[in-house]
């Protein structure tokens, strides 16, 4: 009986346990990288305002030393994909039977593998679970709007305004603000994440889940 209720414990925090697990790793590697960013080739260590979050993954730092922290960053994102995985699959649980629950399960399991290869030389291939994940989230808003939820109803919509803020600034070169974005985009993703999977249950979506989203 006690181990049932530890596996289930488990479960019910998966997504928080592997955040947690991942963060620990990143800030791990953080500590490791020698140093330089795109601002400043010179500079000493990672600095979080000013160096990207890809540069914990490269073989060497920008500086041109080693990087020790590569192999922390990559356990680390391992467990981030993990986490974002399985929400997606819990929450498509709770869209019962509508036919976006799939589109959720389906982006839960593709984003195991983009996300990780944002960690390896297939970063650019990785990038685009961002865009999948932006569909997810999208989809997850729109039912949310649909709800109660109201707290969540904001978050839901700053949170995709962190997103669209990041690609502005990197699309246009503001790179020292698109340095600070992407920490901003990610924290509130995260935050948002753990608030839909504590705060959410099947009835918040009932009659909701077979609405179909208009494109």
């Amino acid at each position: 009986m006690e181990r049932t209720t530890i596996i289930e414990n488990i479960k019910k925090h998966s997504v928080l346990m592997c955040f947690v697990i991942s963060l620990i790793f990143i800030v791990k590697a953080s500590t490791l990288y020698p140093g330089g960013s795109i601002l400043d080739k010179n500079s000493i260590g990672f600095d979080w305002t000013k160096n990207f979050l890809s540069n914990l993954f490269a073989s060497k730092a920008i500086n041109g030393l080693d990087n020790p922290g590569k192999v922390w960053a990559m356990i680390g994102m391992a467990f981030h994909s993990i986490a974002y995985a399985i929400f997606f699959v819990n929450t498509s649980k709770k869209l019962a039977s509508s036919p976006w629950a799939k589109v959720l399960k389906y982006i839960g399991i593709a984003n195991i593998l983009l996300i990780f290869l944002i960690a390896t030389p297939l970063h650019d291939i990785g990038t685009f679970s961002i865009l999948l994940t932006l569909v997810g989230l999208f989809t997850i808003t729109f039912f949310i709007l649909k709800s109660k939820l109201h707290i969540l109803k904001i978050c839901c919509i700053l949170c995709l305004l962190m997103y669209y803020i990041f690609f502005f600034c990197y699309g246009f070169s503001y790179i020292d603000w698109a340095v600070i974005m992407q920490k901003a985009y990610n924290l509130s993703s995260i935050l948002l994440i753990l608030g839909i999977e504590y705060f959410t249950k099947n009835d918040d979506f009932i009659n909701r889940g077979e609405q179909k989203l208009k494109t």
